[in-house]
């Protein structure tokens, strides 16, 4: 299990320090593709083929199931940590989550996620300002602390 928030920055080329913590669960290689929020999701090899497979279980009749399926598969990409534990993260995803210098890596249960540091914590206040209403409704899902 992933968890943890750990500050990062992303060198010159585009490479990131994974923190030594997530290294062996995610193993040699991983997928990194595009997450909700404007955030990064890093999967293990395990973990993917799960998602995938729940993936390839929605109606393709439906254009949200389509859509949903371009956006996380088009943006996904194998990669590996290289002997200092970095990962060299593609343009396109930088792009996309807004990724410069400062980040911040996320262990969140089953993936790592990776986040342009002024997003995160723009998202971060928000969602704190709604902690107690977000866990509230989480009693609809027969959870509880």
């Amino acid at each position: 299990m992933f968890m943890g928030e750990y500050q990062h920055s992303i060198d010159d080329k585009g490479r990131i320090i994974i923190p030594a913590k997530f290294r062996d669960q995610l193993g040699d290689q991983f997928i990194v593709t595009r997450g909700l929020d404007n955030c990064l999701f890093v999967y293990p090899m395990s973990e993917w083929s799960v998602l995938e497979q729940k993936l390839k279980s929605l109606p393709m009749m439906k254009s949200d199931a389509r859509a949903f399926s371009r956006f996380f598969f088009s943006g996904a990409t194998e990669c590996e940590l290289d002997k200092q534990g970095r990962v060299n993260l593609p343009n396109n995803l930088c792009d996309y989550a807004k990724l410069d210098k400062d980040c911040i890596v996320l262990g969140v249960s089953n993936r790592v996620e990776i986040w342009s540091k002024q997003i995160w914590e723009g998202y971060f206040k928000q969602s704190e300002e709604t902690f107690n209403d977000i866990a509230e409704k989480l009693v609809d899902f027969d959870f509880n602390f």
